[in-house]
């Protein structure tokens, strides 16, 4: 049975950060009571529909969710236990900023049914949180991580970022250095990047270089290596085993449910038929259609090409890769489907394939995405915008989920977001028409083409030695 996770979106911060892409909304004051009611109501709608599906996680993201009250968290966790088919170890994340914890708000979440915290830290460093435009300082992220302990968390992830404006590497390393200091189970270790149609990306602050990006994450991953963490996941570190398992059904093409402004989903019907959806984003949109009864937003048939694509997307981020029979249940398709692309990358070493599955090798690992571009579909005429009846009269369920801070849509487009850095086509295009030019003056001043030829040729080789 494919497994089956819920995502909640929580949608207001106290601001906006200029990198944020997120459906997120910067308010002083918000209704939570209504937002809260109009979340139990497709709770309710949710859970019939999912028709007895075991439910193995829920994320509550946003937006900051710690900016709700305790007493809302646990009346929606009470309808999410007294609805769903819940885990014997359901796994509960909330995710939270500093500017709003404290200890007696985490040790609500604790008694409330959340069993793990993922604080968003983003840096340790004045100067970078305030690059970042982040509400919180340095102290407040480590009171936010001493209160989580406080109140009973024994399963914590820290969000970090790195490539920050005006971060050097040493800076970088000492922000990585203090977040272990902190013993975290879990963390989210990535770099910043210019989403479209972020103030950040409308005027673009001044970044670290490449080579400055390559050594943050040469030097980075060494020290998590040391501290006894594993990498898992493109962008998610972890001891002891203590994977985000709510993110881990995203990458491994499983299903979710999800409410919320802005949510988005997955769904595989009982014929085998996969959909997406999305629920309206703006807040009080949402709520008047959940209040009117069904916020369930618009549907997506996602077709045979769409889903092998999109399983390949996901599952090659892990280290482990996927076994064969998880691709042929979850792309709904035969191996030998995939054959042409395999060869493909096994031709280029970016995998490592045996008769029990595959996963991307390190090149592949760091070129993934010239790896995933090898199953995308010829093209996209087997998606189709449908009614909410799927292929032979199948009811979907009110679905939508990760259209807060780890978005899956956007999470699976930001291929590039945490890997060192590497020749991109555009790095190619300039390099070419630099060697043209010079050929062309060299053959204007006499020199001769084959001697012109041997200087390419070895600044290639130095190229490649000190980038790939």
């Amino acid at each position: 049975m494919i497994p089956l996770g819920l995502y909640l979106h929580l949608p207001w911060c106290v601001s906006r950060c200029p990198y944020c892409d997120f459906n997120a909304h910067a308010a002083a004051a918000f209704d939570e009571a209504r937002y809260a009611g109009a979340l139990l109501r497709e709770l309710a709608r949710a859970a019939a529909a999912a028709d007895g599906r075991v439910l193995s996680s829920v994320f509550f993201g946003g937006g900051t969710p710690s900016r709700f009250g305790a007493d809302s968290i646990r009346r929606l966790l009470a309808r999410v236990r007294a609805g769903f088919d819940c885990a014997a170890d359901l796994e509960v994340t909330l995710e939270a900023n500093p500017e709003s914890a404290d200890r007696a708000r985490f040790a609500g979440y604790r008694e409330a049914g959340v069993n793990r915290l993922s604080i968003g830290v983003q840096s340790f460093d004045a100067a970078s949180l305030r690059a970042l435009g982040r509400a919180h300082d340095p102290d407040g992220a480590r009171a936010a991580v001493r209160s989580a302990r406080a109140a009973g968390f024994e399963r914590l992830n820290l969000d970090l970022m790195y490539g920050l404006p005006g971060q050097s590497p040493a800076m970088a390393r000492r922000d990585l250095a203090e977040a272990l200091e902190h013993g975290p189970e879990h963390l989210s270790w990535y770099q910043l990047t210019l989403e479209p149609g972020t103030p950040f990306a409308r005027r673009p602050p001044a970044l670290p270089g490449h080579e400055a990006i390559w050594e943050m994450h040469r030097t980075g991953a060494g020290l998590l290596a040391a501290a006894g963490y594993d990498q898992y996941e493109v962008s998610a570190w972890c001891r002891d085993g203590a994977v985000c398992r709510h993110n881990v059904n995203y990458w491994e093409y499983g299903d979710y449910l999800g409410l919320g402004a802005g949510a988005h989903g997955k769904w595989t019907a009982p014929d085998g038929a996969v959909w997406r959806a999305a629920q309206a984003r703006d807040p009080a949109a949402w709520m008047r259609a959940a209040e009117a009864g069904d916020a369930s937003g618009e549907r997506e048939f996602r077709g045979a090409a769409d889903r092998m694509f999109e399983f390949m997307l996901g599952a090659l981020r892990l280290r482990r890769g996927f076994v064969w029979p998880m691709f042929e249940e979850r792309a709904g398709q035969p191996r030998g489907a995939a054959d042409a692309a395999l060869a493909a990358a096994e031709e280029r070493g970016l995998i490592e394939m045996s008769a029990a599955g595959l996963r991307a090798s390190d090149r592949g690992w760091r070129y993934l995405d010239d790896l995933c571009e090898l199953f995308l579909p010829e093209n996209s005429s087997n998606v189709a915008e449908v009614s909410t009846l799927g292929s032979a009269g199948t009811k979907l369920p009110a679905i939508g989920a990760g259209g807060g801070r780890r978005g899956i849509e956007r999470r699976l487009a930001r291929l590039e977001a945490y890997l060192p850095y590497v020749a991109t086509r555009e790095d190619v295009a300039k390099i070419s028409a630099t060697v043209s030019w010079l050929m062309v003056a060299a053959v204007s001043i006499g020199i001769s083409v084959a001697a012109m030829i041997a200087g390419v040729v070895g600044l290639s080789i130095w190229f490649l030695s000190e980038h790939v």
